[in-house]
């Protein structure tokens, strides 16, 4: 059960915020007392209606139009959260990418360079524009997206995707280490089968037989993984450092 105003008085900035977990995530940062949440995304017309939501739901908000693959912008996004808000508590780096299911001989140069550039070019950009934001205002605290398959491939045909969330779980708790100290706990989500816009493109199969395969028998919701998240970015994780949650239905312990 949620606990209320665990984001209380904090900026908040969501990557891939227009849609999916990214969604979920800002609507119950919102719900739970964030002062600000900025809306960072690619696509105008959804995060600008996840900024209004959470205006509605009493949280200062705002969309960024922005593509974490250019540094440029992933700056700009930072340097407006600042402008616009006076400083940074949280950011949940939530953008991704999945190539639609195939052999790895079968993907092309041009697959791993979206796949790579996203998921952890994207995140390394992230990271050392919102750190030094941090540092300034004497913290916070980062959660990264990652995946059950940085962990153990649940399924063949998504190679590019699980070697690159492998990547950003070795990215993270390296991050985690240098900057604890510092104020700034960084930590993962490691989301399993989540009904979202991007696995369902990806061709993951049945959604039934997935569900089936898995201890709960059920596939994830969003809204499920933003309790995580926000858990994670809370005080209620405060002796949490370079963790990685699995939110999975149980896969990984199975």
């Amino acid at each position: 059960m949620s606990q209320p105003n665990r984001m209380e008085g904090n900026v908040c900035l969501i990557t891939g915020g227009g849609t999916g977990i990214g969604k979920a995530t800002a609507l119950q940062m919102a719900r739970e007392g964030a002062s600000a949440v900025v809306i960072a995304a690619r696509r105008e017309a959804e995060g600008e209606a996840v900024a209004a939501a959470c205006r509605d739901l009493g949280a200062e908000s705002c969309f960024i139009r922005t593509d974490m693959t250019c540094e440029a912008e992933v700056e700009q996004m930072v340097a407006g959260t600042l402008s616009r808000f006076g400083r940074l508590d949280v950011a949940f780096n939530n953008a991704g990418f999945q190539e639609r299911r195939a052999p790895v001989e079968e993907q092309a140069d041009a697959t791993y360079a979206a796949v790579f550039d996203t998921n952890v070019r994207g995140v390394f950009h992230c990271l050392r524009h919102q750190i030094p934001a941090m540092l300034k205002t004497g913290g916070g605290a980062i959660v990264i997206n990652a995946s059950v398959s940085g962990v153990r491939n649940p399924n063949p045909g998504f190679a590019l995707y699980n070697a690159s969330k492998a990547a950003v779980i070795a990215m993270m708790r390296t991050a985690a280490i240098e900057n604890a100290a510092r104020g700034i706990r960084i930590n993962a989500v490691a989301p399993g089968r989540v009904v979202t816009d991007m696995m369902l493109a990806a061709g993951v199969g049945d959604v039934a037989t997935v569900a089936a395969g898995l201890p709960l028998r059920r596939m994830g919701q969003p809204e499920e993984l933003a309790e995580a998240v926000v858990w994670l970015a809370s005080e209620q994780s405060s002796y949490v450092v370079g963790h990685v949650l699995a939110a999975d239905g149980g896969f990984l312990a199975a």
